[in-house]
This record gives C-alpha cells, structure tokens and sequence, in this order.
C-alpha cells in the first residue's frame, strides 16, 4: 500500500528529533513496530496524567511543537474534537497529515508545518480548550528565533511565552528541560532541580495561569508513572536521566 509505505518513510527519515515519540495504537496496526528504532518519552504516561487531569472529551487542542503527532492522535481517538498541529519539521508535519487521513481524522486535525511564533499570538484568530506545549520552549534561539540570544534573555522570551499563551488556550500542559538548546553549560536552572522549576513556573505565570497539578515521572518495577509531587519523588535521581526529572504541569487560565 503506497500510504503505508510513505508512511513509514517519513517517520523513518532521520533529523534532531526523530524517533522521539512511538506510533498511537491504530497507528501500530498498519506499520507495526519494525524496522522502528523509538526512543520513548513515556509518552503513554504522560497522556495518562494528562487525561486523568483534564476531561479531553469535546475539547478542542492546539499542540505546539507536536513531533510525529502521538498525543494529537490518540486525543482525537479519545474524542477531542478538533486539534491545531502546529510541527515544524516538514517530514514529521508530512507524517501527522498522512496518518491522520488513514485514521479517518482528516476532517478533525488542520496540520500546520511551521513554528508557532510566541512572541505574536495575534496570527491566531481562536481559543483553544486546550493547549500542549512540551518541551518546546527549551529549543528558542535553536530550532526557532533568534539564535543569537542569550541564557538570561532567553528566559526572559520563554516567561512571555507562557504568558501569550493564556491569549489563546484555556488550559495548558506545559514541559520544559533543565538546559537551553539541549547545551548543559547552559543551564536554565542552576542546580537542576525540580523545585527550581516548580518555583520559576510558578512566578513566570502569575497573573495569568494557576498550576492546577503536576506531575512527576516515578520508576517502579521498570514502569514510569507521573504522580503528584512528594518529599521523595522531588529529588532528582541522575540515574533516570534528564527527563525523568522533568515535572510536567497542567495549567488552569485564570483570565477567563
């Protein structure tokens, strides 16, 4: 079949951020597991607190920087009734596209293959119930913007981010790494804990958003769970890796 074929050619073709989600269920079904090297996310686990958070059925999403579209797809599977994918990646825009016509959600999903400019959410014309925007924002001045920006203003741009966002969305799932551009000489926290990014969540969306749960990413019997914060789970554990450590929060619009 010539639409699996494409299929699997698009999701194959290698970039910074390929094989950073694995294929939703349906998806599986037509283009298996193989020949498919996927570097997970856990992203089973992280839609699993966010739905356990969020009554996604009949809410419309907007995903920004949404990779090969697993958490788009499985929310329309689960009954969202329209998303907003916004991929810069052409391969992985391509990819979302093709595969949500084969999933028979052609009519549910606009596909936009280009950054979404957070400094100027005046382009979109609509809110969204809900948006998601996971570990976007740790990539400004190296995937999109200015590349010529520091550490400090960088943050400064990714405190306003957040803060555009409430023009637009409802409510928001938000996640960001511990160091900008991927570069660990330099840090967005110094110290590269949970609280700090906890604290400065919490200070750069006063005003605007409430953290209304967060989710950190637990290691039980080889199987990753996000539960609310505690006196254990808040350590950081260097031997899970960087993303596990990453909390993942979900915000409540405090705008109307």
């Amino acid at each position: 079949m010539k639409e699996i074929s494409r299929l699997k050619e698009l999701y194959m073709h290698q970039s910074k951020h390929s094989n950073y989600q694995i294929l939703p269920k349906k998806l599986s079904k037509y283009l298996g597991k193989k020949p498919f090297l996927i570097h997970s996310r856990h992203e089973e686990s992280r839609l699993r607190f966010i739905t356990d958070v969020i009554k996604i059925k009949g809410k419309s999403v907007l995903d920004v920087g949404g990779n090969t579209g697993y958490f788009s797809l499985e929310l329309l599977d689960q009954g969202v009734s329209s998303v907003a994918f916004y991929e810069g990646n052409k391969e992985h825009a391509e990819f979302v596209r093709l595969s949500a016509d084969l999933l028979g959600f052609k009519n549910n999903i606009i596909v936009l293959n280009e950054y979404l400019d957070l400094s100027d959410t005046n382009s979109i014309s609509k809110k969204y119930d809900v948006a998601l925007l996971m570990n976007v924002l740790h990539h400004l001045g190296d995937d999109y913007g200015n590349a010529s920006i520091q550490v400090e203003e960088a943050k400064s741009l990714i405190t306003k981010s957040l803060k555009q966002m409430a023009l637009i969305s409802s409510i928001l799932v938000f996640q960001i790494g511990y160091c900008w551009k991927g570069d660990r000489n330099a840090p967005l926290f110094k110290n590269g804990t949970k609280m700090e990014q906890i604290e400065f969540v919490s200070q750069a969306t006063t005003g605007y958003w409430e953290i209304i749960a967060i989710g950190i990413p637990q290691l039980k019997d080889e199987k990753v769970d996000y539960k609310e914060p505690s006196e254990e789970n808040l350590k950081r554990r260097d031997d899970l890796g960087e993303f596990l450590n990453r909390p993942l929060f979900v915000l409540q619009n405090i705008q109307g």
